[in-house]
């Protein structure tokens, strides 16, 4: 399927596709073949404009319409997502370079945000209390914010945007969606789609830029609120510009995610769903596992069991059904990611399984990394605090739990941690101690559902509501108090 976008129309402002009106082009490839899939001049801050414009216009009808009525238009887009979840996919698969199978699954989760921002009639309802004083009543109502914003990733170009999107419309708010402009496709046909529902003009529109636009977002003083996910240093960029401009804001920073593995757990099933972790969509996630700690006798035989698991992944173009793993995202990652495997040998890493240069039968030109393990990354080895974001795994060793809880404490990261262990005790041990935000026990991704917030801790998360479930809609609404009082003396008597 020929995905080039001939008119060069990826943004959408008010209804209307647009080409952006910077000079900048941005040329989009497939990571697997290196093609062309697109040519689009990216927008800049009069895009930016002319979007906010539309979404604050839309936004006093798209408030005054009831929860009730809101809904009926993801109900449909449901409908419409389901219906072309192939298209979809095979369009991130191109872009990203994920298997297919990897694209269909992250659509899925998102799907599953739609479905949960469905119940917005319930879950944006307020309180009351009668009788607070005598003759005084008082109610919290739930009011939408206005125009907000999302600054999404490349590595899950379906998923992430719908962390954000439904909650905020179905809310009452307005919404612009800024993807990352390496992987614009996706967000394109998700906007299309929605807008097959009938949605009205301007709730919903898309702009796709680089950093102009996003300085245009942080900046602009109609736009109420920022969500954004990446790496920590541009969180921390976006996080300190949007609050300084008097924005809410939710930044979901980068992760150094670790494993630790008690001897008591299945060995084998362990590596498995670790491996399944570290090296599926090529360790291009936010939640993938990069670290093992093995504690005691677990190390010789959990080291020999994933070893030989994950030098057998097939790694390839996604769009095949036999390939398990993808390339990395641009030649420029392949790069970073062969640099930091080569500094962290250079500082007394030992290479079990080496994945630079390997040989992919027709990817001569892609970005392509095979699995990776190292051992014997101590806490002095640049590896041990940087994200690496490709399929990278290091394996250390500790003698007890406490010293295992007390490396990854260690790490200025808090996105994600779990255990393997066939002990209660133990489990609830690591899930009590353990600092971060979310935890999995015989679980290699503890990624919540969309029913509970994606939680993160210390350099991985900034604000204070995270994305998905009550936490969006907490995020995407402002609280108002009303105190009543109707003395009987001021009512007409009948």
């Amino acid at each position: 399927m020929n995905i080039a976008l001939s008119d060069r129309a990826v943004n959408c402002i008010a209804g209307e596709w647009l080409p952006g009106r910077s000079p900048e082009i941005f040329v989009v490839h497939n990571p697997a073949t290196a093609e062309s899939l697109a040519e689009l001049p990216l927008a800049g801050a009069e895009d930016v404009d002319a979007a906010v414009a539309a979404a604050a216009a839309a936004f006093p009808g798209w408030r005054r319409t009831p929860p009730q009525n809101r809904i009926q238009f993801l109900f449909r887009f449901r409908a419409l997502l389901e219906q072309h979840a192939s298209e979809i996919a095979q369009i991130c698969t191109q872009e990203n370079g994920k298997t297919f199978a990897e694209s269909r699954a992250e659509l899925q989760r998102g799907i599953e945000n739609v479905e949960v921002a469905c119940g917005i009639p319930t879950l944006m309802q307020g309180y009351n209390l009668e009788d607070v004083a005598s003759g005084l009543d008082e109610i919290m109502i739930r009011q939408p914010l206005g125009v907000t914003a999302a600054i999404t990733p490349f590595n899950f170009p379906a998923m992430i945007p719908l962390w954000f999107l439904p909650y905020a419309i179905a809310c009452g708010n307005t919404f612009i969606l800024k993807p990352s402009e390496r992987v614009p496709l996706t967000a394109r046909l998700l906007v299309d789609l929605l807008h097959q529902t009938g949605l009205p003009k301007g709730v919903v529109n898309l702009v796709v830029g680089a950093k102009p636009a996003v300085d245009a977002l942080l900046r602009h003083p109609q736009v109420r609120a920022i969500s954004f996910v990446g790496s920590t240093p541009v969180a921390r960029y976006v996080y300190a510009e949007a609050s300084a401009h008097g924005k809410r804001v939710q930044c979901q920073g980068g992760a150094k995610n670790y494993v630790v593995v008690m001897p008591d757990a299945d060995l084998g099933m362990s590596a498995k769903i670790v491996s399944d972790s570290a090296f599926g969509c090529a360790g291009q996630r936010c939640l993938a596992v990069s670290s093992v700690i093995t504690v005691g006798d677990a190390s010789k035989q959990f080291t020999d069991n994933i070893v030989g698991i994950a030098s057998g992944l097939k790694v390839g173009n996604g769009l095949d059904e036999s390939v398990q793993m993808g390339p990395v995202i641009t030649p420029t990652s392949k790069s970073r990611i062969e640099s930091l495997i080569g500094k962290g040998l250079e500082q007394g890493g030992n290479a079990i399984l080496d994945g630079r240069n390997p040989r992919i039968a027709g990817g001569e030109k892609g970005s392509f990394l095979g699995p990776t393990i190292l051992t014997g990354v101590g806490r002095n080895n640049e590896l041990t605090g940087t994200e690496i974001f490709g399929p990278v795994l290091a394996i250390q060793q500790a003698n007890t739990l406490d010293e295992a809880i007390g490396i990854l404490a260690g790490s200025a990261y808090g996105n994600q941690a779990s255990i393997f262990t066939s002990s209660g005790a133990i489990a609830r041990q690591f899930r009590y101690d353990a600092p971060c935000g979310n935890i999995g026990v015989n679980i290699g991704v503890a990624a919540p559902m969309a029913y509970f917030p994606f939680s993160g801790w210390k350099d991985s998360f900034l604000g204070v509501l995270h994305g998905q479930g009550k936490d969006g809609v907490e995020f995407y609404t402002d609280k108002k108090v009303v105190v009543e009082r109707w003395p009987k003396e001021w009512s007409r008597k009948f």
